[in-house]
C-alpha cells in the first residue's frame, strides 16, 4: 500500500453540523507511505472515529476513504485480514491488551502469528523502554505508560506500509516518549513505511512531513 485517501469524508454524527472547521473532514487528503504526519485534534472532533474508518472498524461515515484508489468500503473481510496482517498496524488509544496475560505473553502472542520480529530485537525494545523487568508482569497491574509501551512493541512485531498511532505517549515522560519516537522511525525507516500519530494535547515528537488539525 502506498497512499490512504479520504475524499470528502464526514462522520455521519456531523452530518448536520454547519459549524466544521477541519483540514481533514470534508477535505481530499492523502498520507503517502515513507512519510510521517500528526493530525491533532480537539476533544470531540472525530480522532477516535477517522482511526477506526481507517481501520475498517467503523463505516459510519459519508464519502470515501480508498487505499491505493480503491473504496474500501469494498473490501472483504479476507481482504481486511491482508491489510491487517501485512500492510497497517493500529497502536489504539485504549491499547486493547489482554490484562490476564504477561507483558512478554501480549507481545509474542502476536509476533508468533506474523514471525516478523526475533526474541532478541523484542528483548531490545523492551530494554530500552526501561520495561524489561515487567516481561513476567500481567499487564492489568502495571501502569498505564507502561502498557503503551509494551503496546508499540506489539505493533511493531507485524510487517506494514503504515503505522497508526493514537495518542501514544499521553502517559509517557519526555524520556520515554523520544525513545519510543526513536524506535518508531527507525522501524519505520527499515520498512519503507509512513507514520500517522495523532494527539488531542502532547504529541510525540518527530519530524513530521506535515500537520493536519481536525
Amino acid at each position: 500500500m502506498n497512499k490512504i485517501q479520504l475524499i470528502d469524508t464526514l462522520p455521519n454524527v456531523f452530518l448536520n453540523r454547519t459549524d466544521i472547521v477541519s483540514d481533514i473532514w470534508n477535505q481530499r487528503v492523502e498520507f503517502e507511505k515513507e512519510k510521517v504526519y500528526l493530525v491533532e485534534a480537539n476533544s470531540g472532533t472525530g480522532k477516535s472515529s477517522l482511526c477506526s474508518y481507517i481501520y475498517g472498524y467503523r463505516h459510519d461515515y459519508q464519502g470515501q476513504i480508498l487505499f491505493d484508489g480503491e473504496d474500501i468500503r469494498k473490501y472483504s473481510v479476507t481482504r481486511w485480514t491482508d491489510i491487517r496482517k501485512h500492510h497497517f498496524s493500529l497502536l489504539w488509544q485504549e491499547l486493547r491488551m489482554f490484562p490476564e496475560l504477561t507483558a512478554w505473553e501480549n507481545v509474542d502472542i502476536k509476533n508468533k502469528l506474523t514471525g516478523h520480529q526475533t526474541k532478541e530485537q523484542i528483548l531490545t525494545w523492551f530494554e530500552m523502554l526501561g520495561i524489561s523487568d515487567k516481561l513476567n508482569a500481567k499487564m492489568g497491574r502495571i501502569s498505564f505508560g507502561q502498557q503503551q509501551r509494551v503496546a508499540l512493541i506489539r505493533a511493531l512485531c507485524q510487517p506494514f506500509d503504515f503505522l497508526f498511532v493514537d495518542e501514544p505517549i499521553s502517559h509517557l515522560d519526555d524520556a520515554n516518549s523520544a525513545i519510543m519516537g526513536e524506535i518508531m522511525v527507525e522501524e519505520a525507516r527499515k520498512q519503507g513505511a509512513g507514520i500517522i500519530a495523532t494527539s488531542i494535547g502532547k504529541h510525540i515528537e518527530l519530524a513530521y512531513d506535515h500537520v493536519f488539525n481536525l
